[in-house]
């Protein structure tokens, strides 16, 4: 396989407990080998004979280089938006007005489902190409939106699609998780449990299908209790999926601790964590993903326990939660600054929830940091320090995306 030399850089490698914030090397060389990193360390100290090794060399011109970042919770496909909604409330409606109207997830369910596979994909491409813009290299993509199998399936064949579409090969992977537990839908109104038999009849078609990464639910008093959740995890677990949970954003459902029980890879949103469910999130290796879009959209006032996760050395992520009703956000540099202005995170802590906690949160090991072994997804950004990436808001200094060893 080819080498190439990356040269007249900063690295900021996110290495846990590296001797520096962000594991940032000054001056420093990078060497990659077909789709993985060879070597990161001071240019001085580069191996010359692993330099002469190197058929390509790139002048950095003074960049700094991270980890390509990790959207670890969206929902980005879905038919049409939402915006007359955010215009009716804003003009004074309240929520019962709404879905009277004919508003909410209902609308959007309607949408997804009238939608066809290239009308969604349309619709659903250019998010993702807004997120790759922006230096991210892995994207999740959840379901929930079809709540029919038709229209699951449709979702998450279009998911998996979309980093290869017609326009081009966009420098992304896209995990899929399915979330057919999501709400009921209206031809199953005031019956979730004839519909969670639906959802458990579901997963094991699309799983066969290779559609279905993970397997995610909605555990709050408006969706789905934690018995009913435990039902979903039990068939994912004898699948051998791995899980997450959409738990503790309204109240303190439990869901946190259930997910923990269930070795879950994260438990999401958590507004209203309490210390119990950290402590099970910490024991179990739980990652917390924390979704300041939402946050911010709903003008919530509750905030996540960041201390108490901090005290419990609980990994915390941060992601767009994109979707149409709460977070219709297609930045995540945007939520890198609204992780820090928000909820207080510092700026080392939100990068890593973009980089190393984000890849935790999907199981990717390959990809957490910059170091010999890893996956060759990179970004080179136009800013001296890695605190300028969170400091910024509305900017955009990405300069380049090197995708599995591939400048793109």
């Amino acid at each position: 396989m080819s080498h190439q030399l990356w040269t007249g850089c900063n690295v900021a490698t996110m290495a846990p407990n590296a001797p520096t914030p962000y594991g940032l090397i000054e001056d420093a060389a990078l060497v990659t080998e077909g789709a993985r990193i060879a070597w990161v360390g001071p240019r001085a100290s580069l191996p010359p004979a692993l330099a002469s090794q190197c058929t390509a060399q790139h002048d950095a011109a003074g960049a700094l280089i991270t980890p390509g970042l990790i959207d670890c919770h969206t929902h980005l496909v879905y038919g049409g938006h939402r915006a007359n909604e955010f215009e009716l409330r804003l003009n004074g409606a309240s929520y019962e007005d709404v879905a009277r109207a004919g508003g909410g997830i209902a609308s959007t369910v309607k949408a997804t489902r009238a939608a066809s596979a290239e009308e969604l994909r349309a619709q659903s491409l250019p998010r993702l190409q807004a997120l790759a813009a922006e230096g991210v290299t892995t994207v999740e993509i959840k379901s929930g939106y079809g709540l029919a199998l038709e229209h699951e399936r449709k979702a998450l064949q279009v998911a998996r699609g979309l980093a290869n579409s017609t326009s081009g090969c966009l420098p992304v992977d896209v995990r899929t998780t399915f979330l057919g537990a999501h709400a009921v839908p209206p031809e199953f109104a005031g019956r979730p449990d004839d519909y969670l038999d639906e959802v458990l009849a579901m997963l094991p078609a699309l799983y066969a299908e290779g559609l279905v990464d993970a397997v995610d639910a909605f555990c709050e008093r408006i969706a789905f209790s934690t018995a009913q959740t435990q039902r979903v995890f039990e068939l994912a677990q004898t699948l051998g999926l791995p899980v997450k949970l959409h738990a503790e954003q309204l109240s303190d459902s439990g869901g946190a601790a259930l997910a923990a029980r269930f070795k879950a890879l994260s438990a999401d949103h958590l507004e209203w964590l309490s210390e119990e469910g950290a402590s099970a999130m910490a024991a179990s290796g739980t990652v917390a993903v924390l979704l300041p879009g939402a946050f911010y959209f709903l003008r919530e006032t509750k905030l996540p326990p960041i201390q108490l996760l901090r005290n419990k050395h609980v990994p915390i992520a941060l992601a767009t939660d994109c979707n149409p009703g709460s977070s219709p956000c297609t930045s995540l540099l945007l939520m890198l600054n609204m992780g820090c202005t928000l909820f207080r995170l510092t700026p080392e802590e939100a990068l890593a929830g973009m980089t190393r906690h984000s890849a935790r949160a999907l199981s990717l090991p390959d990809r957490c940091t910059l170091a010999p072994g890893q996956r060759a997804d990179f970004v080179l950004w136009g800013v001296d320090h890695p605190a300028q990436l969170s400091y910024a808001i509305g900017a955009n200094p990405r300069r380049q995306t090197i995708f599995k060893g591939c400048p793109v």
